[in-house]
């Protein structure tokens, strides 16, 4: 069994990884590459003239193998971008092409593909400045990954503050070099990336998406979260809870944990919990389900 999974469903590629066998990076590229060779030699992956769609997660490692394997077998490749592109299509970009006329690179690609008709779940993460909601966000993410057969949680950084995806794993095993690259990615929130990121949200089509805001109670802030549905507060001074939850409610979210992040803390402990299975009616959000 491969730690990463490949599957050919006419035009499109889905990929993924194997969440009951996780592995290192090194590993996850000899899957993927390896079950891309046999997929080739067996006629399965033939290439031709058409656009080739890839659905699914990818490290980078990943996406370069498979760009690499089939770029020139196929006349375009496009990705999915789950935030871009209408309500029930899924919108592909073309990230390469060889020789082709039809195609550049940047061309967006929409598909009648009908998304899942499940609630999709749209949590902002929020709080003050400095308390951990970068930390929560890679936990939340690890932590669902690990549920086997739970969706896919799609993170969203709403928040230019030069922190992304990337981050918590190189402060982990490089503190200085994450800390030296993040002043360059660093930039102000402005009305356009409010807008746009908005626009992220609104669009973002799995059934779990988690996005990441800056821990400013502003108009920005105002504008990206309304488009969210639930909200998870996090605060070092848990007297700023309060007046985060009461932002949240403004903008139309519905409080789903509200939790002190104490830096000194050496276990977790729960005050309030509401047990749930599968994806949650409105009428069970009207009281945070977790406190602690």
């Amino acid at each position: 069994m491969y730690s990463y999974q490949l599957k050919l469903e006419g035009d499109v590629l889905k990929v993924g990884f194997n969440r009951i066998r996780p592995a290192p990076g090194d590993q996850i590229v000899r899957d993927a590459y390896e079950q891309l060779e046999q997929m080739v030699a067996s006629g399965e992956i033939t290439g031709g003239s058409g656009v080739l769609k890839i659905d699914g997660p990818q490290s980078i490692p990943v996406a370069y193998v498979i760009a690499h394997r089939l770029s020139h077998l196929y006349e375009a490749i496009a990705v999915l971008d789950p935030k871009i592109g209408p309500k029930g299509c899924k919108t592909y970009i073309v990230t390469m092409t060889h020789g082709s006329s039809k195609y550049q690179v940047g061309d967006t690609l929409e598909t009648p593909e009908p998304q899942l008709e499940l609630t999709k779940i749209k949590v902002v993460l929020c709080g003050p400045p400095q308390s951990g909601k970068s930390c929560l966000r890679e936990g939340l993410k690890t932590a669902l990954l690990g549920i086997l057969g739970a969706p896919y949680p799609y993170v969203i950084t709403a928040c230019p503050d030069g922190e992304g995806s990337w981050y918590q794993k190189t402060y982990e095993n490089n503190q200085q070099l994450a800390t030296t690259i993040k002043p360059g990615n660093k930039s102000d929130v402005t009305p356009e990336f409010a807008e746009a990121a908005a626009q992220w949200i609104r669009s973002a089509n799995q059934l779990i998406n988690i996005i990441d805001v800056g821990g400013k109670m502003s108009d920005e802030n105002k504008i990206i979260m309304q488009e969210a549905t639930h909200a998870v507060i996090l605060a070092g001074n848990p007297t700023q809870i309060p007046e985060w939850a009461e932002f949240a409610k403004k903008v139309g979210l519905k409080g789903i944990a509200e939790i002190h992040s104490d830096y000194e803390g050496t276990t977790d402990h729960i005050t309030s919990q509401k047990d749930w299975v599968g994806f949650i009616p409105d009428h069970v959000f009207e009281t945070p389900l977790l406190t602690g």
